[in-house]
């Protein structure tokens, strides 16, 4: 694992307020992290957390989840956050599915909504230290 981790953030038109609230709401938590992110919520993270290190990757459509499929499947990535709107029909809906499924298959901590998000911002795993089962948390539950 480098020694820095690396985590994606991508979020649907429909969730890129909750993924920039998100953001702003654990700004300590994500500066620990190299980010990266699909076009348009990058630039939308880094309007409301201009510290934040985000490397902006091409918009979703555009090949985005693509790029970020990419560094899952050659393990450059230790985490996902996608912020996912199930209700709406999306025209690029089968590179959403890969980007999960390569998720999936490399055993990749994903969140897909704010409440996992919070979680798994405190994995031990997602620091890249060895867990199981009994492993606690990182940080408090208060933070």
């Amino acid at each position: 694992m480098p020694a820095t981790p690396t985590l994606a953030l991508v979020a649907h038109d429909a969730k890129k307020d909750a993924m920039v609230e998100f953001a702003k709401r654990h700004l300590d938590k994500l500066s620990v992290f190299d980010l990266v992110s699909t076009g348009t919520t990058g630039g939308r993270i880094l309007e409301a957390c201009p510290n934040l290190k985000v490397t902006r990757l091409k918009s979703g459509p555009l090949g985005g989840d693509q790029q970020i499929g990419a560094m899952i499947a050659e393990g450059k990535l230790q985490g996902l956050l996608f912020f996912i709107d199930p209700l709406s029909p999306m025209p690029h809906d089968v590179d959403v599915k890969a980007l999960m499924r390569l998720a999936v298959v490399y055993d990749m901590p994903m969140a897909l909504n704010p409440s996992t998000a919070d979680i798994l911002l405190r994995s031990a795993r997602l620091q890249g230290l060895k867990t199981t089962s009994a492993t606690p948390e990182v940080g408090s539950l208060s933070s």
